[in-house]
């Protein structure tokens, strides 16, 4: 009997782990939902751009459209995978890199990091490889996109404001 309470109490606690793993996902998806919407700003070189978010598939996913200057819009893809938020971003590059987030210790950041991708030539081919997306409050956000291209950084910010 008490071998029985002692595997019950694991099995408790294990699941409340996950339950909480869990939540603490969701409320990272959340917190990118919010972003539905409209913005506009300016990039790292000072040009203006505007960038779309917004829920699709019953709220399953979040669609990040990117409308910069010339042809190469660029989108991404959130969703969820179990306890596993993820990002597939669809690149000028050619290819489409996947990166899982955390929530940055404020909670007010989401930081992707790289996991793998699709239509990439070799591993050190040129890549996004990391976001942060910074969410001060519900009408401002930056997001710091780092593109790794053979061993070498090139990071691109937006500064954004909701559009009126």
């Amino acid at each position: 009997m008490k071998a029985f309470r002692c595997a019950v109490t694991i099995a408790i606690v294990l699941c409340a782990g996950c339950a909480l793993a869990q939540s603490n996902t969701q409320k990272t998806f959340d917190s990118l939902k919010a972003l539905a919407g409209n913005w506009e700003g300016k990039n790292s070189q000072g040009q203006t751009l505007r960038v779309t978010f917004r829920e699709t598939a019953g709220g399953s996913a979040l669609l990040s459209e990117i409308h910069g200057q010339g042809p190469e819009n660029m989108i991404s893809m959130i969703h969820l995978d179990g306890d596993r938020l993820l990002m597939t971003h669809y690149c000028g590059a050619g290819n489409q890199p996947r990166m899982k987030a955390t929530l940055a210790p404020d909670g007010k950041s989401v930081i992707f990091d790289f996991i793998d991708a699709t239509n990439l030539a070799s591993a050190d081919a040129g890549h996004m490889h990391h976001v942060v997306f910074a969410m001060p409050d519900a009408d401002h956000h930056t997001e710091e996109w780092t593109f790794l291209d053979h061993g070498k950084e090139l990071k691109e910010l937006f500064t954004l404001q909701r559009a009126k």
